[in-house]
């Protein structure tokens, strides 16, 4: 009953115990016990600091973070682990009221950390034992409908994803009667953007300048002009050679390497980011067309973007002028493009239809969790 629940501090209810360093010649890839880092499990070793199941809760770096171990393990320096009387608390209902707090949101500094007499401050409403167990009992039978369900749904959403990339590379690899042979340079001039003058800021005011930089491009090849930035008409007269047109695509290749797309209409003449160039193609070639060919993992391995470290930290446009690829004549260049963009817009409602799920799943855990400590379980 309600009634026989207490409210309670948390510093009465459980303790929040130091973890330690673990050496590097102590951790094992196969070793026979979890390492838990502030996260989550780092690794594994032979070696183990507590040998009872238990929770886990990130002290500094992911502060707050709540991981359940149910085995011997050695939590590191940056965790605490919790120890309480099993006479007269639940370890999965502990587990289960530690992820229903906002733990994260008591973490304070630099390197985000949390205090331990501020976790023990919090009040929590505990019922007895029973019932405890009882709220276990069925949240772990929910939860695990719940994770099934969730599995389902994100195995759904990278199949439907992968649908249309299997499709785009199916058409480019397979090809057809009378596609030719190129590179991107034969097809396109490859031009760069340019920087503002050194000690400029970019506009926050609209101007008749729009200049794009790569945190506008998306993923889905267009632009997000949420937050543009914009350029007076005088420095806009420095760099007016570097504008890019709506039947050009984009490529950036310094920063965030390899997304590509093309701009609105609205945005045509607008100004390019030096970490970014485009492609200016010949009559005959639809930027739509090779828009799609970027997204294929054809593109992207002979592009390098798969192996490019912090050494190689911009693309060389001549390396992207000697990219192959295949080109059927103009107007089947348009048919498919016209297809893929019908099959990419179904992806996309599928998608969405499972992030949709996903989301209504998360907030099914919540409300259980919030009727579970409310008595109303």
């Amino acid at each position: 009953m309600k009634s026989l629940w207490k409210d309670k501090p948390l510093g009465a209810v459980f303790k929040l115990e130091y973890g330690k360093p673990l050496h590097d010649t102590d951790r094992k890839p196969n070793g026979l016990y979890p390492v838990y880092g502030a996260n989550g499990e780092k690794g594994r070793s032979d070696k183990f600091y507590v040998d009872k199941p238990s929770i886990i809760v990130g002290r500094k770096g992911s502060a707050g973070e709540v991981n359940l171990t149910e085995e011997r393990f050695w939590p590191l320096d940056v965790t605490y682990f919790v120890t309480f009387d099993e006479r007269q608390y639940e370890l999965r209902f502990l587990y289960y009221l530690l992820t229903r707090l906002d733990l994260p949101s008591l973490a304070k500094g630099v390197k985000p950390g949390i205090n331990r007499n501020e976790v023990y401050s919090q009040v929590a409403n505990i019922p007895p034992l029973p019932e405890q167990q009882r709220i276990v009992g069925i949240l772990d039978k929910a939860f695990e409908g719940i994770a099934t369900a969730k599995a389902n749904a994100e195995k759904n959403l990278q199949n439907a994803r992968a649908i249309f990339e299997s499709h785009l590379q199916s058409v480019f690899t397979q090809r057809g009667p009378g596609w030719v042979e190129t590179t991107l340079g034969d097809i396109a001039q490859i031009k760069g953007g340019k920087r503002v003058p050194k000690g400029y800021k970019l506009l926050n005011e609209p101007t008749d300048f729009p200049y794009l930089r790569v945190t506008e491009f998306t993923d889905s090849g267009t632009i997000d002009m949420s937050d543009l930035r914009y350029v007076s008409a005088e420095v806009h007269r420095e760099i007016k050679n570097y504008v890019i047109s709506s039947k050009d695509l984009y490529i950036s290749i310094a920063g965030t390497i390899g997304k590509t797309g093309i701009i609105p209409e609205e945005l045509d003449g607008a100004n390019l980011t030096e970490n970014a160039c485009r492609l200016v193609f010949n009559p005959g070639i639809s930027n739509r067309f090779v828009y799609f060919f970027t997204v294929t993992p054809d593109f992207v391995e002979q592009a390098g973007f798969n192996t490019r470290t912090a050494a190689q930290p911009k693309l060389a446009l001549s390396r992207l002028a000697t990219i192959r690829l295949s080109v059927p004549h103009l107007a089947e260049q348009k048919r498919l493009a016209d297809k893929f963009d019908t099959l990419r817009e179904e992806t996309q409602r599928l998608a969405s239809r499972y992030e949709r799920k996903l989301a209504a799943l998360e907030a099914l855990k919540k409300s259980l969790l919030h009727q579970a400590f409310s008595g109303a379980l």
